[in-house]
This record gives structure tokens, sequence and C-alpha cells, in this order.
């Protein structure tokens, strides 16, 4: 059986504490949103054969449609609060066997393992693979479409909703999972990488301003040597800390 690994990515202008936190510009001068940062990342790795975003069908999300032709991306549009099903209907209607899985506002992934995992992912025919434990904002999960199908019958609303991977993580003996762990370098719960409050978009800025040249292929060690060195930036994000991992996975 061809496998295909297509990235859905779900978009929805959301959020009391940032609004629009995807279409958030990591580069002001050049008008380069979060979105357009994680989706030239992805565009470099060979194992994702497609990027397809699922947005949700309410009237203020028609620029992520913009950002897809932009971009030359397919898309769908699905309910707002069933993310699982936005997922689930993107991979079937595009022909995928799995999905890569990030948020639409973590900018910066750890790349580097993404072909090995998947390479394990498809042959010992894993269910999931998830890669957990690494700084907020970095990790991703790779979810098989009869994973997600399972999911969305037997889950819960509360499985249904941006932790839509909750069902399998909560019946771990109905699923093959692959459960990796970065580096103990990566292992940091003193620092996060995600944009969820606009502390945590001024620190974006920075770091992608420190290290644009190297994009849209970032390394997370060189984030991670620039935040230890600098603790005010660090210092920024410590009081969102605590509450973001504890959140993490649900």
């Amino acid at each position: 059986m061809n496998r295909k690994l297509i990235a859905v990515i779900a978009c929805r202008n959301q959020g009391t504490r940032l609004y629009g936190k995807p279409v958030q510009n990591l580069d002001i001068d050049q008008g380069l949103t979060i979105l357009d940062y994680i989706i030239c990342c992805l565009k470099t790795v060979k194992s994702i054969d497609e990027i397809v975003l699922a947005i949700s069908d309410e009237i203020d999300n028609k620029i992520y449609e913009n950002i897809a032709i932009k971009h030359k991306l397919n898309y769908t549009y699905g309910d707002k609060n069933n993310v699982l099903e936005r997922l689930y209907k993107s991979a079937s209607e595009f022909g995928a066997s799995d999905v890569f899985r990030v948020t639409s506002e973590s900018p910066f992934i750890y790349f580097q393992n993404i072909d090995k995992l998947w390479k394990d992912h498809k042959l010992n025919d894993f269910d999931a693979t998830f890669f957990d434990e690494i700084i907020d904002g970095c990790g991703y999960e790779i979810i098989s479409i009869n994973s997600l199908k399972k999911s969305l019958i037997e889950g819960e609303a509360k499985h249904k909703s941006e932790f839509c991977t909750l069902y399998i993580r909560e019946n771990i003996d109905k699923f093959k999972i692959n459960k990796v762990l970065p580096k103990n370098k990566y292992i940091r719960k003193d620092l996060r990488l995600t944009v969820d409050y606009p502390e945590d978009l001024v620190v974006c800025r920075k770091l992608y301003n420190e290290f644009s040249h190297l994009k849209p292929r970032i390394p997370i060690n060189l984030l991670i040597d620039y935040l230890d060195n600098n603790p005010d930036q660090k210092k920024i994000l410590s009081q969102f800390i605590e509450d973001g991992y504890n959140k993490m996975y649900l």
C-alpha cells in the first residue's frame, strides 16, 4: 500500500488573549506571518507530500483561503469547534493515509527527524507517532487516517476540540503508538516557542529577526542557546510556562 503523508493545519481566528495568532507577522517589514513561515518550512520536508489548510467556516476566516491560494495549497472548510472532523475531512478528501499535525501558531518546528520518524511509522505500521516532551510549540504528531476516523466515531466532544489526539492518548490500548522523546537538550520546561499571548509574539519576532538568514529552517538549538544567553527574553515567557505545559496534552 502506498502511503501519503499530508500536513493538515487547522486554521481559525480565535483567541481572546491574542486574536488571529496564525496571521500575526513574524517579519513585519516583509509581511511574513507565522502561518507563512510554517508552510515554507514544511515545504522543505521530503516526506510531506502535500499541505492542506483545514479552515473554520466562520466568515472572518476567509483570510486562510487567501493564504492557501498564495502558497498554492488545497484547503477545506468545516465546523469551528470540531477540529478533529476538519482534520479527517481534509485528509480523506485529498487521499492521505496519514496526517502530519502541527498547530498553526507555533512557528519553530523541530524538522530534523521528521523523515526518519515517518519511515519508522510506515515500517512498523503505527497508528500514531507522537514527538512529545520537546519545548512547547516544537513538537508534532503523525496519525493514520483510520485512527482519526476511530477517534471521530468513538470520541466525545472534548476529543474533537483542538486536543484532537486526546482520544488516542486516553485509549492507548486501542492503538499502536510510537512515542518519541527528543534529546535532553530539547526537553526544556523553562522555555516555550509558541504564540498564545502578545508577549510570546514579541519573543518569537525577536528570535526570527536574529536568525532570519536561516529561514525557513531555523534550528531549534540556536533558539535555545539565544534564550539561555538572553535571560530578559526568557523572563518575558516565564509567566506562561507552567500553564502551557499543564494543558499541552490534557
